[in-house]
């Protein structure tokens, strides 16, 4: 990101924000398995087909999502895989993170002694 011009780091920033809502990641989750068309996605997130709609338009908005369509159905999937390296980078970290929060808390419980 060093010397990114301010319209490429809001780019960057978009693409970040359209990662920052749990009902995406669940959305990109389920595409991770394979394509699936609006009315599948709500079923399985649970969600009304207009609320996914509308998630999966920020997805393809942003480059991570991608639709065909076939007769009176539009299917989504995975435009750029990459995104699943990103999100398992993240959750190694947050994973780590957590690790290291739980030894420093040990520290502070009581001993106990046989």
């Amino acid at each position: 990101m060093e010397a990114l011009p301010e319209p490429a780091l809001l780019q960057v920033a978009g693409y970040f924000q359209a990662l920052s809502e749990p009902t995406r990641l669940r959305i990109l989750n389920l595409l991770r398995e394979q394509e699936r068309n609006v009315g599948e996605l709500a079923t399985l997130c649970g969600y009304s087909a207009a609320n996914v709609s509308r998630h999966l338009s920020q997805l393809q908005q942003h480059g991570l999502v991608e639709r065909e369509s076939r007769g009176t159905s539009v299917y989504y999937r995975i435009a750029d895989p990459a995104v699943y390296a990103l999100c398992d980078l993240v959750c190694g970290q947050l994973a780590r993170q957590a690790e290291r929060e739980a030894s420093t808390r040990a520290a502070f419980l009581p001993k106990t002694f046989s």
